[in-house]
């Protein structure tokens, strides 16, 4: 199984898929949309999606297993595990970098059959998982899935993914009110306008849209599909290749484009083929923090307002919120000031004794090129020669200067990359930047700031700091009656498959759940058009036909997704 093999700090996020509470209502709503995607597919997207329908085991008539998936998967050197809706983006794209596919367990209500904007298992499994069964696809959103998740996100971005993951969470909750869905837009609709400036992560979130969730393939005038938010939308899968959508050659230019998630697109982007996908993201992704460091990288980072990790040359990473940035006369950064729970790594594990409780109050390290080391009145040490116990001063060109007694220096690598001070005095110029009453004063050793990444560098040890994102997605409800009605839909619905599996017609007892469903359950289309599938096929025809006929075909006037989507099971039914 996959989930054994991912970090720790990952696997708080993965749910068991718990297959039984899906109702005969949710296994007809998944084979209604299979049914007529499948036809539709056929001619209208990238043949890696049929053929990985077949590759993932993702059947018609059934919600696949995702533990099924994550076996088929492992053909291609991927993996699947199941999640209950929203997870945070950086764990989804962590999990992507490590080719490890999140499917949403929740199944879409027959209210949104058509479209929703929660993660469900149409829009993860029979969306996403089919099209890495392409080479040149799967090597793209795995790259994707390193370069995102190193991506600084902005304080302003969380607010955002909250309020869009609170709204979908009440939109699928049979218990919200109209109340619960408008104060939940009101907020969706204030994190929108507090947006001051586009981070890179938002950047990385645009290119996911137009290429793994809404991308086309081929030529402009022909294309074809292979994004996950199309294949999994019965509405605008349908709509998207009409004149009415326009469709722009794609480049790094798509993340000048922002997206409404609650919207149809009005133009989506074609890509040649899936190289261009990763030609264009390792373009992007040389424009990133984690590539250029520095003191644009650490000027990213403070207007993020988030969690960051330095990377300096030494191999040390300091993670946390870095609160300011001291400059020298050319605007190159000299002292670093983080504000709240700091963390010091190597590489990615966290250094003993240098967690987010121990630098609970905040961090401050200098960062530039040494001109002396002195103890005991004599200069040009090297920090290997320097004895514990004793006084030490560090002067940089910058300016900066460090003052106090050794009493511990780490190394990694044998590259010194962290030296402790007690009763020491940090200064610049007139400033005190560090008071000997504070405590031992940690200094990170490095010149350079090479890297800046989103996150902390060790996730599981700074875990309890974070503000992380609690799984507040409810359930999947199966949709029973009303209390009034003596019958119970579910067991419609599972009475209708028996059938249907079963091969025989019984005539009088469809007949019976038909009145039943057109007394009680006038709005019930999808079960009507199950019955209308079965007495279709017989010869000849049953009398009353023509009544499922045409309350089907009365459902199916105007031009709203639901009705053009109960047109194309109709002529589904009648091409068969």
């Amino acid at each position: 199984m996959t989930w054994k093999s991912i970090p720790p700090h990952l696997q708080k996020y993965i749910v068991e898929q718990d297959y039984d509470r899906y109702s005969a209502i949710d296994h007809a709503c998944w084979r209604f949309i299979m049914r007529i995607s499948r036809q539709f597919f056929q001619q209208t997207a990238h043949p890696a999606y049929l053929n990985g329908l077949a590759a993932c085991g993702i059947e018609t008539d059934r919600i696949p297993c995702i533990e099924e998936i994550d076996q088929k998967l492992s053909v291609f050197e991927w993996g699947a595990v199941c999640v209950r809706g929203f997870i945070p983006p950086s764990a989804f794209m962590e999990l992507q970098s490590l080719g490890v596919l999140a499917i949403a367990a929740d199944m879409r209500s027959l209210e949104h059959l058509t479209y929703t904007p929660a993660p469900d298992i149409v829009h993860e499994a029979a969306g996403h998982a089919p099209i890495i069964a392409d080479p040149g696809y799967a090597a793209y959103l795995k790259n994707y899935g390193k370069v995102a998740s190193k991506a600084i996100a902005s304080k302003e971005d969380i607010l955002l993914y909250n309020a869009i993951r609170e709204l979908s969470d009440i939109k699928e909750n049979p218990a919200s009110t109209l109340d619960d869905i408008h104060n939940a837009e009101v907020l969706l609709e204030d994190a929108v306008a507090n947006i001051s400036y586009i981070s890179e992560a938002a950047y990385m979130s645009r290119m996911n849209w137009w290429t793994v969730e809404y991308g086309l393939i081929g030529s402009l005038d022909r294309p074809l599909i292979y994004g996950a938010g199309l294949l999994s939308s019965v509405s605008e899968s349908y709509n998207c290749l009409t004149d009415k959508v326009k469709k722009l050659p794609f480049s790094i230019d798509c993340i000048n484009h922002s997206y409404d998630i609650t919207e149809p697109q009005p133009q989506l982007f074609v890509t040649p083929d899936f190289q261009t996908l990763t030609d264009v993201l390792e373009e992007f992704a040389s424009t990133l923090a984690c590539r250029t460091g520095g003191v644009e990288g650490l000027a990213k980072a403070k207007q993020a307002q988030t969690v960051t990790a330095a990377v300096m040359d030494s191999g040390i990473r300091v993670s946390g919120v870095l609160s300011n940035i001291i400059l020298d006369e050319n605007k190159q950064p000299i002292y670093l000031q983080y504000m709240g729970p700091v963390q010091l790594c190597t590489q990615t594990e966290q250094i003993p004794g240098h967690g987010g409780d121990y630098h609970a109050e905040g961090y401050g390290t200098p960062v530039g090129n040494i001109v002396d080391i002195s103890q005991n009145s004599e200069s040009d040490h090297k920090f290997e020669d320097l004895k514990y116990n004793e006084e030490v001063k560090i002067s940089f060109a910058s300016g900066v200067q460090v003052q106090g007694t050794l009493t511990r220096v780490l190394k990694e690598s044998e590259v010194v990359i962290l030296l402790t001070f007690d009763e020491c005095t940090v200064t610049y110029g007139d400033q005190i930047l560090f008071k000997p009453e504070w405590g031992y004063y940690d200094m990170a050793a490095g010149e350079k700031i090479i890297s800046v990444n989103g996150g902390p560098s060790d996730w599981l040890s700074y875990a309890p700091f974070m503000d992380d994102a609690v799984q507040k997605n409810h359930p999947s409800q199966p949709l029973t009656s009303g209390p009034d009605n003596k019958h119970d839909r579910i067991d419609l619905y599972r009475r209708v498959r028996e059938i249907r599996e079963s091969g025989e017609h019984h005539l009088e007892e469809l007949r019976k759940i038909y009145k039943v469903i057109s007394k009680s359950h006038h709005g019930d289309w999808l079960l009507n058009m199950e019955i209308l599938e079965i007495v279709a096929s017989m010869t000849p025809a049953p009398d009353w036909r023509h009544l499922l006929e045409k309350e089907l075909s009365d459902r199916a006037q105007g031009n709203s997704d639901l009705a053009n989507t109960i047109r194309r099971g109709l002529d589904l039914i009648h091409r068969f």
